[in-house]
Formats: structure tokens, sequence, C-alpha cells
């Protein structure tokens, strides 16, 4: 019986562990933008204590804005990525001006 355990501890254990590593999101991700390309530290923000709601509104698999919105009522990405981030910048000393993110 306490081998059963062991076993099923261990399987617990390892699933788990691959189910965080899974859902930690991909280590960079970058947006083209006109004024340069913005890389987005995903792993760097997750270990600050960034929470997936703070980006993905509607959950991690929600898909981009036009998926829920409406075509032409979805709101720009643009406007609000600005929101976000500088507004999270601002509040924990991040880079607020273009080239802070925007790398040409």
């Amino acid at each position: 019986m306490k081998k059963l355990f062991v076993v099923l501890a261990i399987f617990a254990y390892i699933g788990i562990s691959t189910n965080v590593v899974a859902n930690s999101g991909p280590k960079d991700v970058q947006f083209v933008a006109k004024n340069g390309t913005v890389t987005y530290q995903h792993t760097q923000h997750t270990q600050y204590g960034a929470e997936c709601g703070s980006c993905h509104h509607q959950g991690v698999l929600s898909g981009t804005c036009r998926r829920c919105h409406n075509g032409n009522d979805a709101p720009l990405f643009k406007e609000v990525a600005h929101k976000i981030c500088k507004d999270c910048h601002k509040k924990n000393s991040g880079p607020t001006d273009c080239r802070g993110c925007h790398v040409k």
C-alpha cells in the first residue's frame, strides 16, 4: 500500500510540475510595430509578479480582442497595450518612454 501511495505521489508531482511549466507561457513575445519591435519578456514579467489576467483579461486562451469584440468595435491593440504596459511601468518603475520598449 505504501508503494502504491509513493508511486501515485510521484505521478501527481510530475503532472503538476508539467502543467505549471506548460502554462507559464513563452519566454518572450515580440510585437512588431512601426517605431520598433517590442520584446515582451514574458518569463521575466511573471517572475516580477505580473498576473495572467493583467494582459489576458478573458483568460490566456481567449485569443485576440476581435475574437470577442465585434470587428470594428474591438479596441486597437496599440491603445490597449500602451495603457496596460505604461500604467504598470509607472507603478513599478519600468520604462515609459517609446525607446524604453520599442527597439529598431
